[in-house]
């Protein structure tokens, strides 16, 4: 039996549809609806889609296909997010039982739409998918953000204006829309006084950020004025930048203000010239050299995240080796890789999908097998060296928690032998490295005594 007010929200792919999902719960809480954990128990249903390769599709369709098979009588099921935006139509076909399908764009009429289906029956799906060219003009005082523990995503922007021929998120988000830095400065000073330590800056490109509201350099400004706002928060986290668009001014923000971590996430994607301009990516390798030689020359310790693509359309032997040897000089600390999946729409489809899918497996399996030991030995540089570890959980005898090299849920972790308060930012002393993670003890700090 269904409770009348209450709502079961399922949110699937990246951090930014984690956003999304937050803030359309905040606006469901607002109006009297409560959040539980039971499908079978809720009203309403709700699943924020991926749509971002062909994985993440049927990982929507299956998880919305089981709530629609076990949807009782007066329960309501809303398919929202990014699948929705681009194939809502086809989804509604693929699973019948659902009742609304919202874009990604649309979040904040998440309770609009739920009063309407609860109101009058809806023999087809309610679509509501209407274009919006702002965004942060009618979000309804919600927050942009997603809150785990003593960390925070910010969502600074929406969409992305760049053409990278593998990729959907235009077709799907539209072109880049930032977010006005009075709003986020606003939501990082709630943070702050929430408790919040880290802040996460995520958008589909960080470094694109500002662009459209007529700002230079947008990403080194924002986080200027941020540092300024709130100098207790101790971390700010950049993901997602874009080569050729991390600038001198970004570069001295991050080495001299120290809240911005010495950290950046810079998907690459590849690093042969034909593969990259076949990908409608920056292509000159120079750059990458230099620019990466400049950061870790000026950002003192600096932590680089980067992601390939293997499988390309064309990616030949000897491009794969081309990208192989830019992994062995680059040492990268973390290295993420995906197989190439075809994505209709896009303006790498006419070239379609020839590269085996063997062929990919083995090339993926060689390139993360040589990234392993890269890792290994990278982390094996921090033994003896005394981190600060954001305590983020504790199980059998061992604290968990994250160094400044490891952004939430994609990079390693911690092991601190003890327990330390969740929350806490606590000195360790790495003792043991492994290719993902480290291991280490707490400094104990001197006590002060008073006569």
């Amino acid at each position: 039996m269904s409770n009348k007010n209450t709502f079961h929200l399922v949110s699937l792919g990246c951090a930014k549809n984690t956003v999304d999902s937050d803030s359309m719960a905040q606006l469901l809480v607002r109006d009297g609806y409560r959040a539980i954990d039971n499908p079978n128990q809720a009203s309403v249903l709700i699943v924020n889609t991926c749509g971002f390769i062909g994985p993440a599709k049927e990982e929507s369709l299956r998880v919305l296909g089981e709530l629609a098979e076990t949807k009782r009588d007066g329960q309501i099921l809303i398919a929202a997010g990014c699948l929705t935006q681009r194939y809502g139509v086809e989804v509604a076909q693929k699973v019948p039982g659902i009742d609304g399908i919202l874009g990604t764009r649309r979040w904040m009429d998440i309770v609009q739409v739920v009063t309407e289906l609860r109101k009058t029956p809806h023999p087809e799906p309610l679509y509501h998918l209407p274009e919006v060219k702002t965004v942060g003009a009618d979000e309804h005082e919600a927050l942009r953000v997603s809150v785990a523990g003593a960390s925070a995503y910010i969502k600074v922007a929406d969409g992305c204006r760049r053409p990278c021929a593998f990729c959907a998120i235009p077709l799907i988000k539209g072109t880049a829309v930032s977010r006005p830095i009075e709003a986020i400065v606003n939501e990082a000073k709630k943070l702050r006084d929430a408790g919040v330590r880290e802040l996460v800056l995520i958008a589909q490109d960080t470094t694109d950020y500002g662009h459209d509201l007529g700002l230079k350099d947008g990403l080194a400004v924002l986080l200027e004025q941020l540092t300024d706002s709130v100098p207790d928060v101790d971390w700010i986290r950049v993901m997602y930048a874009y080569p050729g668009y991390v600038t001198d001014r970004l570069i001295e923000a991050m080495a001299t203000r120290k809240q911005i971590l010495p950290y950046l996430d810079i998907p690459l994607q590849h690093a042969h010239p034909k593969t990259l301009y076949r990908m409608k990516r920056p292509s000159n390798i120079d750059w990458v050299h230099k620019t990466l030689g400049k950061m870790r020359s000026t950002i003192k310790d600096l932590s680089i995240r980067t992601t390939f693509i293997v499988g390309y359309p064309g990616e030949t032997d000897e491009e794969f080796q081309t990208l192989m040897d830019f992994v062995e000089a680059m040492r990268f600390d973390r290295v993420g890789a995906f197989q190439f999946s075809f994505e209709p729409g896009t303006t790498s489809a006419p070239l379609g999908d020839p590269v085996p899918a063997e062929v990919k497996q083995e090339r993926f399996e060689r390139l993360m097998e040589a990234q392993q030991a890269i890792s290994l030995q990278v982390n094996q540089t921090y033994v003896g060296k005394i981190l600060n570890v954001l305590i983020e959980g504790f199980d059998n005898g061992i604290s968990i928690g994250r160094s400044y090299r490891d952004a939430p849920e994609i990079d390693g972790m911690v092991f601190v032998e003890g327990q330390a308060k969740v929350g806490e930012m606590a000195p360790v002393r790495i003792t043991g490295a492994m290719a993902y993670d480290l291991t280490g003890s707490i400094v104990p700090q001197p006590q002060v005594i008073r006569l």
